[in-house]
């Protein structure tokens, strides 16, 4: 196949959640290109399941694609924090629960052609009931659902998150199911 190798990078934008990058490959034969890349800081997500075995979604906005999305509770790595210790503080953030104990599920990357953010997944059947603590700029609402009810979600197109894609498809294959 031969060697690829970035000789260049150049800060577009720095964001406050992304920065945008030019990259210069070169390909065998001296061969270059300008590539698009993205820098995240990474984030982690929660499959969030109550006592009756309800999973607890989170639904909100996304301006990227320009309507709300069913989602699990998800959010970006603070400085100097594990994906763990994430995916706890955004349950608690995001649904008003809480929880002591998370169990890891996978790790994914979104989107691999142009972007190196990383999530890790987690889920927890051990929920405590907290307060709701939203960021000023997130409007969320609850929604209680069967594993089955977003299994068909996933098929019938209603959800098309990819972290909650993967996720709940994930949980389904731990259980047996």
């Amino acid at each position: 196949m031969g060697e690829i190798k970035r000789i260049n990078r150049d800060l577009i934008h720095k964001g406050h959640i992304i920065d945008i990058y030019k990259d210069t490959m070169q390909f065998p034969g001296n061969k270059t290109a300008e590539w698009d890349f993205i820098s995240h800081k990474g984030a982690a997500a929660i499959i969030p399941i109550d006592k009756d075995g309800s999973i607890i979604m989170v639904r909100q906005y996304r301006n990227a694609i320009e309507k709300y999305s069913l989602e699990i509770p998800a959010g970006g790595l603070n400085p100097g924090e594990d994906c763990k210790t994430c995916a706890i503080r955004e349950l608690e953030e995001e649904t008003g629960y809480r929880t002591t104990h998370a169990e890891h599920l996978l790790d994914l990357y979104t989107t691999v052609a142009f972007c190196n953010e990383k999530i890790g997944i987690y889920y927890t059947d051990n929920l405590i009931v907290s307060e709701q603590n939203l960021d000023e700029d997130e409007y969320v609402t609850i929604e209680k659902y069967s594993l089955e009810e977003l299994v068909q979600f996933i098929f019938n197109g209603v959800i098309d998150d990819a972290k909650t894609i993967a996720g709940i498809l994930a949980y389904k294959t731990k259980l047996g199911l």
